[in-house]
């Protein structure tokens, strides 16, 4: 194997994949049969800067190429070998977001992350007049709330675009973006695979009072799907990547993507009636529909899989944050007692302990509030633990408790979408941290939307992994087969995971829970009133 894997580097045969996370920028090489052979990574934090959430220019290329490096060194550490050419690359990002820059290639404000909730009155704004959901975090959003506040930059945006667009420019040249981060920008027809000409239209005149030298299509990315020409890698996009000089130029790039879309790719659930859930720092389903739905909900974000199919997102700002913080006193206390810290072994301990807690974790509740929660109504965040005199205070709800939290917004979506729009589904895949300890939280997200969840082998891949397969798709599809047809013959041949169907008892009991949630949420509120 690892001879095979050395030859595949050597003829610049491997693809890669980098998708900058929330926490991580992981980087994966995976070989001509869409196997990972090599990874790299690189922890960062996003920080809080003048009350918006950010990650410098400085923070996202020394990131990216500390991860690349990392990989380039597992590279040397399993084959002996060096990586100098590709068979293609792929960039890939956390979502949404304001990145706008100007003639010189300056952004112009520092970058506004997806977790943001400060555009309120911009995107209340904007799905009255588009008569369609438009979040907080897209980018529509961030670019009218500047406006809205009389941002002096405004006038100078020569180009608007998401984290993986930006990266995807820099080191190709091309101004564009795959359809499903385009997607989480502005809304997509999917007819015509573009940005809704009639949105585009509304918004153009209802800035042109301000006199804006720009109209939207000026500043937007163009859209491309899955498997169309992006680009290659430049001189100078080579010399960004790899500090070391090896990497050649000349290397295909397929269209960049959002988190979503590569989430989707990498659990195959890009084909309708197929769904998938990523559970991490942030949580977010996304089902892949037959139709669209009935009318717009607030809870409920309308985007696309890389090649174009309509997708119904229910995105929440908060999972697994609070919870690993509480995992972090029990190491701490260990730590205390001179015991030996293992993490996995804590986190395996003390999931597996919360299946013994009751289904409806006690009567305890957990608000993971990290930050703001816009489908439950809060701008900002206090993390919160909540429980009465009477209530069944032990170590298994407490952490049931946290665990249920980590998806109680997302079931408080997806309740519409399968109660109220009689959505189906065929599969549900999950993958991201929550999934890493076995038939935990799989069964834990069964529950919750009381829905069959499978979790396949490769899930821990993540996203690096699913936007290596889409730059794959570009250079080795010689049949020209679908997205989807594609990934059912060519990557997963028939790998449908590890199913676990949720029980009557565990539906019932985070039914309970979610109403205990719901009726709790004025304490939250009333902790985020209450500033400190």
């Amino acid at each position: 194997m690892s001879l095979d894997a050395r030859t595949t580097i050597e003829t610049g045969k491997a693809v890669l994949g980098i998708e900058l996370g929330s926490t991580r920028i992981k980087s994966i090489l995976i070989d001509q049969e869409n196997k990972p052979i090599a990874q790299g990574s690189h922890e960062w934090e996003n920080q809080l800067v003048d009350g918006l959430w950010t990650y410098s220019i400085d923070a996202i290329w020394n990131g990216l190429q500390d991860s690349y490096a990392d990989l380039c060194a597992n590279v040397k550490k399993q084959y002996d070998t060096d990586i100098r050419s590709l068979a293609a690359i792929g960039i890939s990002a956390m979502m949404h977001g304001y990145m706008p820059f100007d003639k010189d290639e300056k952004i112009l404000v520092p970058f506004r992350t997806w977790r943001n909730t400060n555009t309120g009155k911009a995107a209340a704004t904007l799905s009255e007049l588009f008569s369609y959901n438009i979040p907080l975090r897209w980018s529509i959003s961030h670019l009218y709330q500047a406006i809205l506040d009389n941002e002096p930059h405004v006038k100078d945006i020569e180009f608007l675009t998401t984290l993986a667009g930006y990266i995807h420019w820099q080191i190709t040249g091309e101004r564009v973006l795959g359809i499903g981060d385009a997607s989480g920008m502005l809304p997509i027809d999917p007819e015509t695979k573009n940005y809704s000409e009639a949105m585009v239209d509304k918004f153009d005149r209802l800035i042109a009072p301000n006199g804006y030298s720009w109209r939207l299509l000026d500043i937007l990315p163009k859209v491309l799907v899955a498997g169309e020409n992006a680009g290659c890698l430049t001189e100078k996009g080579a010399k960004l990547l790899d500090k070391s000089g090896l990497l050649q130029p000349g290397i295909p790039v397929c269209p960049p993507e959002g988190d979503a879309g590569t989430g989707m790719v990498a659990t195959n659930a890009v084909k309708q009636r197929t769904g998938n859930v990523s559970a991490g720092t942030s949580s977010f389903s996304m089902i892949v529909l037959e139709h669209d739905l009935s009318k717009p909900y607030e809870m409920i974000d309308m985007v696309t899989t890389p090649d174009g199919s309509l997708v119904a997102m229910v995105h929440c700002n908060n999972c697994t944050s609070d919870l690993n913080a509480w995992v972090n006193i029990f190491k701490e206390y260990q730590q205390l007692i001179g015991v030996p810290v293992d993490m996995n072994e804590i986190y395996g301990k003390l999931y597996n302990h919360a299946l013994e807690g009751d289904a409806d974790c006690g009567g305890l509740i957990s608000y993971n509030y990290i930050s703001g929660e816009p489908v439950t109504g809060l701008s900002e965040g206090r993390p919160m633990f909540v429980r009465s005199a009477n209530d069944k205070f032990n170590l298994a709800n407490f952490m049931r408790a946290h665990l249920h939290a980590s998806v109680g917004v997302l079931k408080i979506g997806n309740d519409i979408l399968f109660n109220e729009e009689k959505v189906k589904v065929d599969r549900i895949t999950g993958h991201g941290g929550l999934f890493k300890t076995k038939g935990v939280g799989q069964r834990i997200l069964a529950a919750a939307i009381n829905s069959p969840i499978s979790v396949m082998e490769t899930a821990g891949e993540g996203g690096a992994w699913g936007i290596a397969l889409l730059a794959s798709y570009l250079v080795n599809n010689p049949q020209s087969m679908s997205l989807p047809v594609y990934l059912d013959k060519v990557v997963f041949v028939g790998n449908a995971g590890v199913e676990i169907q949720p029980t009557p008892e565990d539906v019932a009991g985070f039914n309970a829970y979610i109403e205990n949630y719901k009726n709790g949420l004025g304490i939250e509120q009333a902790a985020v009133k209450c500033k400190r």
